[in-house]
């Protein structure tokens, strides 16, 4: 008989998100970002904002969401950052409803760093060649253009 811990690897345990888990948190994303393009959350700080919802991961119970949001243009502010979390409950019943889901999740939202950190890899990687003598990538002349 195999010890409990390796009963919990795989699939069953933690690891890798399944095949529901992944989809469901993709109609998340995409609802959530409709919702929120749209302006259906009624709040001032969110009036002059464009949010981005890069990810959505979801527990194994669907009953848990944790949402990776960034401005357009910027890290999330600390107000739009209060007024999506107060607008949670509200965002939550709505994709229960939409979704047909047996429970409302509980969102949790979470200022995304991906944007910041790949352009502080690009910035490294520019200053390197800068400091070899190394000329510019053409993709970086590219996008300047």
């Amino acid at each position: 008989m195999r010890a409990r811990s390796e009963q919990t690897i795989g699939r069953a345990g933690g690891g890798e998100p399944s095949q529901r888990q992944l989809r469901v948190a993709e109609r998340m994303r995409h609802l959530l970002a409709e919702t929120l393009m749209r302006g259906e959350v009624h709040d001032v700080r969110l009036e002059a904002a464009s949010i981005t919802v890069a990810e959505v991961r979801v527990s194994r119970d669907l009953k848990h969401a944790t949402v990776f949001a960034t401005e357009l243009g910027r890290p999330l502010s600390a107000d739009a950052h209060a007024a999506l979390e107060r607008a949670a409950p509200m965002l939550a019943g709505r994709l229960a409803r939409e979704m047909h889901l047996k429970y409302a999740p509980r969102l949790r939202f979470v200022a995304d760093a991906l944007f910041d950190e790949a352009d502080r890899v690009e910035r490294l990687l520019a200053e390197e060649r800068a400091r070899l003598h190394l000329p510019p990538r053409e993709e970086d002349d590219e996008s300047r253009a």
